[in-house]
């Protein structure tokens, strides 16, 4: 819960900073948590601003539990690192509602596609019903975005983003990816000993 609570507190200090009324962090138990938005942002590279903020502060809390662990060698705080690391890497997926989502629609919100089979293959990999749940809240989006015309002028206003503000945004989406990537597989494997002892 302190993670997700590091987390969801990179996406409040974000959305102040850029000067959007938000309400403080709401945990849901084995569902998750978010910050409640009282206004939307005006552009893309605000909503990818915001999204990118979460799971980053919260890479920086599971990297502080990580060295921790290693210092103190403490498998607890070991596995609450992988718990960090993951639920940061799942979040990543390019597809509204998740964080990857809202910074990848910075690019375009076609991109949402290629979260869907990783959804779906999420899925059939460990059945969960929050993934179901998931899976209903991005339809709208993706309904959204097979919609979507870049002419139209309240796309141009909205997605109307600089080429090197996307390809900041795209460095730094896959940066975070593979390095959170890196971390999970890493310290999953770390833990295997753990697990079978």
């Amino acid at each position: 819960v302190l993670l997700l609570f590091v987390h969801e507190a990179g996406h409040y200090v974000a959305a102040r900073r850029r000067g959007l009324d938000v309400g403080a962090p709401t945990f849901i138990p084995f569902v998750g948590a978010w910050i409640q938005m009282k206004n939307m942002p005006h552009d893309a590279e605000t909503e990818a601003y915001v999204g990118l903020a979460g799971p980053f502060i919260g890479t920086l809390g599971a990297l502080v539990c990580y060295f921790l662990a290693r210092h103190f060698d403490s498998a607890w705080l070991l596995a609450l690192s992988y718990a960090g690391f993951f639920l940061n890497l799942f979040n990543m997926i390019p597809l509204s509602p998740f964080d990857g989502g809202r910074i990848t629609a910075v690019l375009s919100p076609r991109i949402w596609f290629a979260g869907v089979p990783v959804l779906v293959g999420l899925f059939a990999w460990h059945p969960s019903p929050l993934l179901i749940v998931m899976a209903i809240l991005a339809m709208p989006q993706l309904k959204r975005a097979w919609r979507y015309d870049p002419a139209s002028p309240e796309n141009a206003r909205y997605y109307g983003v600089a080429s090197s503000v996307k390809l900041t945004y795209a460095f730094y989406y896959l940066a975070l990816l593979a390095f959170l990537a890196m971390m999970t597989f890493g310290i999953h494997d770390m833990l295997a000993p753990l697990r079978d002892g």
